[in-house]
């Protein structure tokens, strides 16, 4: 059994219209610890209303990747709410940093961030802010945790806040997980049935069977035709906010 990853970001047509930039960013890699595959996704989007966000967004996304890529090498590593708080504080100081080199108050580098690890003992997630994340367990397709959405529209919650460890879901499943799907709010109204707070499978089934049938020779393609995806007409027609999708599933 091996894991596909695959993940991808895209413009939103909004951002485009008055010259702007993708400010989401998202990761999928596998991971080796002492001989064992640990899978780490990764997504985050910069706050449009933050001067730094989509540089607040990439320094969450690969302060992650570092920080697992480090814990690798421990003997041992739990799965658990501590690896999750380890993550997001050195993501945190990390914008700390930035926001003093830059002499930028924190916030200006405001940003959502979602997690999911992997490995034989089980799945991770964990989460901050908007967008979704969506996995196939022991009982098909679920959204593991809702996206946190303030009391306006377009509000959220970012990992900058000073409430932001308080405030952060965490949840943890046993071995059993087969696929993961992590997304930006811009595909929210596609990946969820926002009136029941459920994935809706029509999204995600298509995908997924695509990444179970990886060969050789398309999966080196496979993060190209995901970006044209979120690229396409039938994804814009329905947002036009920046998109992002990391994605990984367990081909037996």
């Amino acid at each position: 059994m091996i894991w596909e990853c695959a993940s991808a970001v895209s413009i939103g047509t909004a951002h485009t219209e008055r010259g702007g930039r993708c400010e989401d960013r998202c990761s999928s890699q596998v991971f080796d610890q002492a001989g064992a595959p640990w899978v780490a996704l990764f997504v985050s989007d910069g706050a449009g209303s933050a001067e730094c966000g989509e540089q607040g967004a990439d320094i969450a996304v690969r302060t992650a990747n570092e920080t697992v890529s480090q814990l690798m090498e421990l003997a041992e590593l739990p799965l658990d709410e501590s690896l999750a708080l380890q993550i997001v504080n050195d993501i945190r100081q990390a914008i700390s940093q930035a926001a003093d080199q830059s002499q930028l108050p924190i916030r200006a580098y405001a940003c959502t961030f979602l997690g999911a690890l992997t490995s034989s003992a089980g799945t991770l997630v964990f989460q901050i802010g908007d967008g979704g994340i969506v996995l196939d367990g022991q009982h098909g397709l679920e959204l593991a945790i809702e996206p946190m959405n303030g009391e306006y529209a377009n509000e959220t919650l970012f990992i900058c806040q000073k409430d932001a460890i308080e405030r952060l879901a965490v949840r943890v499943y046993p071995a059993g997980v087969t696929a993961l799907a992590l997304f930006s709010d811009g595909l929210q109204r596609l990946a969820l049935d926002m009136a029941k707070c459920e994935p809706h499978g029509p999204f995600f089934e298509p995908i997924f069977r695509k990444m179970q049938g990886l060969t050789d020779v398309s999966r080196p393609q496979i993060g190209a035709a995901l970006e044209s995806f979120l690229g396409s007409s039938r994804v814009n027609d329905r947002t036009d906010d920046d998109k992002s999708l990391a994605i990984a599933v367990l081909r037996v």
